[in-house]
């Protein structure tokens, strides 16, 4: 609590030195600003590290890991702890622009600018949010961790915002008062809210706890824990020999189908309408249909097939709590993202020659990676939840897998990007490789009658954390059962 209130003190004290130009705090802000600058400015190595280190403080990542938290301890039905995230985070926008306004500091200005900061200067957003979310996670997820990585994990997190903060001022963006002040008033703020929720577990007749030394939760560590204790799976490197030889399988299919047809009349021959239906669509566009493709498109793309992903991986490692599932998403989308790029770069056929309404494209258009994307993170989803569940809305997902796949595809062919064989050729690929990754990875095996390999292992035991040997006669052999159960209590 104490180091709660200075950093309150810290904070009220910083903004009204800020506010009355108080003159020392001034030229040490500016020094600090022009000696920063004249260091990293002439270093186009140092301005990508430090645009980089920034952008890990930015509210694009740190948004999708307060929400992939949120989501884990959801599933786990650990509420209170979604709420701490929920209001702990919200709390940071709010006081961030708030701030800002109020106080009206102006950016620095450098000789040298090598980057663009929105907004006023009083307190570092970047500085202030990431501080809230990091430890945020850390305080709600620290149980999960056992007690000898748990100081460590608190270093890693105050190095990460130490290193958002100095980036901000590497970047000439910000003061040093501003980096400090975002920073007091987020421990302000933290405290204010890891306070509120004691006094909840006060309430409720829990004991009273030391966030960084336990976390907020202890009694949740089973729950927070990733996945159920095992060890993992024998035979990794079959899986990855059989992986790597289905890989060269499918691009080598690929590459056979895409030659002749991006040679065939410069890429635009007719074989199945590849000429006919993309000029029937330039014909007849419409202003309407031309927004129902743009939605069409964008839900295809990179950032939105990722961010499915994430909310697919998320859901997954907290419900099943296996990392099959998890492994078996990050297989199948990096394997199409490679597959995709390596046979587009081979192939490079040209794409319809009619009016292009997304502008020229980097990559060429066989096959579409757009459909291919959309094929795999759908077809993922209701390949882990429709066996999972026997409610209603499983039937949701495989429609998805069909319709939305066949949506992005008439979208793509409509604005002038994709022949049907492009769509061709992505199906394939999704089939082939989504097919190989199942039988390797077998994602639900937990459903069937023979438990997964992992489960028929020798659980490993854990040197550091084993008791120490007792001298005397041996102890009688135990059963298999509690056998079992002593190896899920150690671990």
């Amino acid at each position: 609590m104490a180091g709660f209130g200075a950093a309150a003190l810290l904070f009220s004290l910083l903004i009204i030195a800020v506010r009355v130009r108080w003159v020392p705090l001034e030229s040490v802000d500016r020094g600090v600003a022009e000696s920063l600058n004249e260091a990293v400015a002439p270093s186009d190595f140092l301005v990508t590290l430090m645009g980089g280190i920034s952008r890990i403080g930015s509210f694009g990542v740190m948004a999708w890991l307060v929400a992939i938290g949120t989501t884990l301890v959801l599933v786990r039905k650990q509420y209170r702890l979604a709420a701490f995230l929920v209001a702990t985070t919200v709390g940071g926008l709010i006081l961030d622009p708030t701030l800002k306004l109020a106080v009206g500091r102006l950016r620095p200005v450098v000789e040298q600018p090598v980057a663009h900061g929105g907004g006023n200067s009083f307190p570092s957003g970047h500085s202030l949010n990431s501080l809230i979310c990091y430890t945020a996670l850390l305080l709600v997820f620290l149980p999960a961790l056992r007690p000898r990585w748990r100081r460590p994990a608190v270093i890693a997190v105050g190095f990460v915002v130490a290193l958002v903060g100095f980036s901000r001022l590497a970047l000439g963006v910000h003061f040093l008062s501003d980096v400090i002040g975002g920073w007091s008033l987020g421990i302000a703020w933290l405290g204010l809210c890891a306070t509120a929720f004691e006094l909840i577990r006060h309430h409720e007749g829990l004991r009273v706890t030391e966030p960084l030394e336990e976390g907020l939760e202890p009694e949740a560590a089973d729950d927070l824990r990733p996945t159920e204790p095992h060890v993992h799976r024998p035979g990794t490197a079959r899986t990855l020999a059989l992986g790597a030889v289905a890989w060269v399988f499918t691009f080598g299919t690929l590459v056979a189908l895409g030659l002749p047809l991006a040679r065939y009349r410069d890429g635009n021959g007719n074989v199945l309408w590849d000429s006919t239906i993309p000029h029937w669509f330039a014909a007849h566009r419409s202003d309407v249909l031309g927004h129902v493709s743009i939605v069409g498109s964008e839900v295809g793309n990179t950032h939105a097939i990722l961010a499915i992903g994430l909310v697919i991986g998320a859901v997954s490692l907290a419900a099943i709590r296996r990392w099959r599932p998890v492994i078996f998403l990050v297989a199948v989308m990096f394997g199409e993202l490679s597959l995709f790029l390596a046979s587009a770069a081979i192939v490079g056929r040209a794409r319809p020659d009619v009016e292009n309404m997304d502008g020229p494209m980097p990559t060429s258009s066989f096959p579409s990676g757009h459909v291919a994307a959309t094929i795999m993170i759908w077809a993922t989803a209701a390949l882990l939840v429709f066996p999972r569940t026997r409610a209603w809305w499983r039937w949701v997902l495989p429609v998805l897998a069909v319709a939305m796949p066949l949506w992005v595809a008439v979208s793509r062919m409509y604005r002038g990007m994709h022949h049907p064989t492009d769509i061709v050729g992505s199906v394939l690929l999704a089939a082939l490789w989504l097919s190989a990754m199942y039988w390797l990875v077998t994602p639900n095996c937990d459903l069937a009658e023979q438990p997964c390999e992992e489960d028929l292992a020798e659980p490993a035991g854990d040197l550091q954390d084993a008791p120490p040997a007792r001298s005397g006669p041996p102890a009688p052999p135990a059963s298999g059962a509690s056998v079992s159960k002593a190896a899920g209590a150690s671990r």
